[in-house]
């Protein structure tokens, strides 16, 4: 298991499904596995005449569009790290993340992204659009580098590479930043895969930002090392308007959203049905927040499709717990499912393992989970304790070994020597 990569899960997708359809543009245009793979490699040996070398951080800011896909797994095939960012940050918001994350090079859209541009000058920070014209092509650099296709297949993508680094709030001020390796993101797509039974018959359309690891996890890479097909909106963002008839033409069969967007959906469907036009969808994923058991069942009832909660966070590579598919078992309204695929305990402050139905910390370990803070020992001496990762969450499994989520950790305070947990109840 240790060998996993990303790039070696999609390079194996790409020669079992070369002919299937990987990524869609709705309304525009189809690449298959084989086809995108050709691009990526050819955009990596671009990235390298560029002078970009393993271990390098190449932030990328763009819509949700097929430029971003492509580079985003064209940076991280020569081995060096990608640094995804929302386009609507300001420019003092990308000045930090650019300077944070130490960026080398910073990619943007064609049509450019003013504040990105701003800070990136501020900087220093060399900066290139990147374009793709249609499924013919390949993609054009604005610095006009010679590729060398040579360059990408001497290179040997190693476990152990950093290839994905995103800053996590938490319950601070100041942003840490997580460095993801290949083998976290091989093994949390694997995980993701494998508790939603993804196959190359599978499609979904992306509705959440590819710069967070919901989307680009268990939206995205999950559904290409499947085989499977995966659209990306028209306008580069969701749009409550072309939704269902993105998922009508693209015969998806699943999606996953936060609560919030399933609102939308819901409010839309009940404003406006577009019954009997809806797909037959295996099931519907909800992550990042909670869901109230009353939008659970309206979404099953307006959809016919099991509603399947999951809990994640950035340094588990997103997955951490989900509610198994119908024939696995039953799917629990207000709880967050089973581990997948990682160690999971309820801990009291001691470190001590908690017996079902004990509220504690919820905290894990797996390959999935990152190996720490980005030049923050403060922040990894606290979340590394007793051999693991403590996510500030706090929880208690049922007698089903099912995970639910109480509230999280505010904060420790510490009077006279006895420790309690300060927590925020979840809504």
């Amino acid at each position: 298991m240790e060998t996993v990569t990303l790039t070696g899960l999609l390079h194996k997708a790409a020669a079992e499904f070369p002919t299937r359809r990987a990524l869609s543009v709705s309304g525009k245009f189809d690449l298959t596995h084989a086809q995108l793979q050709h691009i990526i490699d050819h955009a990596a040996s671009l990235l390298i005449a560029s002078g970009i070398h393993p271990g390098d951080v190449v932030a990328l800011t763009f819509p949700n569009t097929v430029e971003l896909v492509i580079m985003f797994l064209a940076v991280i095939r020569c081995r060096a790290t990608a640094a995804p960012l929302n386009s609507a940050y300001t420019a003092e918001e990308f000045e930090f993340y650019l300077s944070d994350s130490e960026s080398k090079l910073l990619l943007i859209p064609a049509e450019g992204i003013k504040p990105a541009e701003a800070a990136a000058s501020k900087l220093n920070i060399p900066l290139v659009s990147a374009a793709l014209q249609d499924e013919n092509s390949k993609i054009t650099l604005s610095s006009n580098p010679e590729s060398n296709i040579d360059s990408v297949k001497q290179l040997v993508n190693d476990p152990a590479d950093v290839s994905l680094f995103l800053h996590t709030s938490g319950t601070t001020s100041r942003p840490k930043g997580v460095a993801l390796t290949q083998l976290n993101l091989g093994t949390s797509v694997l995980n993701i895969k494998s508790v939603y039974e993804l196959t190359e018959s599978d499609s979904t359309v992306i509705v959440l930002p590819l710069f967070h690891v919901h989307g680009l996890l268990a939206g995205l890479l999950s559904s290409l090392v499947s085989g499977a097909a995966v659209t990306l909106p028209a306008a580069g963002r969701f749009s409550a308007s072309t939704f269902w008839t993105d998922m009508i033409k693209y015969k998806a069969t699943w999606y996953t959203a936060v609560p919030t967007i399933h609102q939308i959906i819901l409010d839309r469907h009940e404003s406006n049905p577009e019954r009997p036009r809806y797909p037959k969808l295996r099931f519907i994923r909800s992550c990042s927040a909670s869901l109230a058991p009353s939008i659970l069942e309206r979404l099953e009832a307006a959809f016919d499709a099991p509603v399947l909660e999951a809990y994640a966070m950035t340094e588990a590579s997103h997955l951490m717990t989900s509610n198994p598919l119908l024939n696995n078992g039953p799917h629990k309204a207000g709880s967050v499912g089973k581990p997948v695929g990682q160690d999971m305990a309820i801990l009291n402050e001691q470190g001590e393992i908690q017996p079902p139905y004990s509220n504690g910390e919820v905290c894990i370990r797996g390959l999935n989970v990152t190996k720490g803070y980005k030049n923050n020992p403060e922040a990894n001496k606290s979340a590394f304790q007793f051999g693991w990762f403590h996510t500030g969450d706090v929880g208690f499994f049922d007698s089903d070994g099912y995970l639910h989520l109480v509230g999280r950790i505010k904060e420790l305070i510490n009077r006279g020597g006895i420790i309690s947990l300060l927590i925020n109840c979840v809504e």
